[in-house]
């Protein structure tokens, strides 16, 4: 397989039965990258939740302190004084009938964000089955359904991200990419996760972190000890 002998050096480098302190798995991302291009870098966190309960699910969103390092393309689906606020905010594409039509008719999903007035929601529910799965479907949580449209345009463009726990109780996301440096990533970490913390659901019962695993896109997982990302946050605090 193409890449397979990097790949493989670098899951030599991972011992997979160690949780490495913060300091080392940001470490050990610049080492484990094996792709020519910049590689995203990820987050798994597996949750003490029971994701079957619906008083349990997570879902957040948050701008990152130093974004995601990609130019992020946003739809708006919204009519009349709001469309000329969504173009001056810097959203790619804002309509209503005629982007539902491209979406249903040719599987149109040329977008990153997708961000609604609530007045134009009953005609973007048709669109569940092609954007839910995908997490772009709207939501008041996340703040993607509202009136006040510049502000998510720019936060989405900044590097807004949105989360949520799947099936497993996992939560996935991205935290910015490998050419920011182990400094940069490791701020966009911690923002993370101490947001992720905040969101604890109270039925929630035992330990609410359960296992963190790091990335690159085409790396090997790395687990990190959450006690140096407890010690990082609470550093953080006594520095605020």
């Amino acid at each position: 397989m193409a890449g397979g002998k990097k790949f493989i050096e670098a899951k030599n480098k991972v011992d997979h039965s160690k949780l490495y302190s913060l300091n080392e798995a940001f470490s050990l991302l610049e080492e484990t990258k094996t792709a020519k291009f910049d590689e995203s870098v990820e987050v798994a966190v597996k949750l003490g939740i029971d994701p079957r309960q619906a008083n349990q699910q997570v879902r957040g969103a948050i701008v990152l302190p130093h974004g995601l390092g990609k130019k992020i393309k946003v739809l708006v689906f919204t009519k009349g004084e709001k469309v000329k606020e969504a173009e001056d905010a810097g959203a790619d594409y804002v309509g209503a009938e005629d982007l539902i039509e491209k979406i249903t008719k040719e599987n149109w999903l040329g977008f990153d964000v997708v961000i609604a007035t609530p007045d134009i929601m009953g005609l973007v529910g048709k669109l569940g089955k092609f954007l839910g799965p995908r997490g772009l479907m709207p939501s008041p949580k996340v703040g993607t359904v509202t009136f006040d449209i510049e502000r998510a345009v720019r936060e989405s463009k900044a590097g807004r991200i949105e989360f949520k726990n799947d099936k497993g109780g996992v939560v996935h996301a991205p935290f910015g990419k490998i050419s920011f440096g182990a400094s940069k990533l490791r701020e966009n970490f911690l923002m993370l996760m101490d947001n992720l913390l905040k969101m604890k659901p109270p039925s929630s019962k035992g330990a609410f972190i359960r296992k963190v695993v790091v990335s690159n896109t085409m790396g090997p997982g790395i687990k990190v000890d959450f006690v140096s990302i407890r010690e990082a946050l609470k550093g953080l605090e006594a520095a605020a």
